[in-house]
């Protein structure tokens, strides 16, 4: 039922603005609906100075994209949602190509 439940709100969140509706529930229950409904997985992760942990989530093929927070209290949010997502090739700064 919750899995249906975020499945739903995930398809109202990319028809709308992502300051319009914030969907929250366990990290584990959100990064497994956007497997299963999108075929997203993590791309890259990172901590912010609040000890918040920034997660991006892509399709393989790049046509979509979720943007996740997790809070210290353990909290995850989709803080955004997107198509056509492009990784761009890392450089390593000060060194010549």
């Amino acid at each position: 039922m919750i899995r249906e439940a975020c499945a739903a709100l995930l398809l109202a969140l990319a028809a709308t603005p992502a300051v319009a509706q914030q969907i929250c529930a366990s990290r584990d229950v959100l990064v497994d609906s956007l497997s299963k409904d999108y075929s997203e997985s993590v791309l890259g992760l990172g901590m912010d100075s609040e000890g918040n942990v920034i997660e991006l989530l892509t399709a393989r093929d790049g046509t979509t994209w979720t943007l996740l927070i997790t809070t210290p209290d353990g909290t995850s949010c989709v803080m955004s949602t997107g198509q056509s997502w492009e990784s761009m090739p890392q450089t390593v700064a000060g060194r010549d190509a």
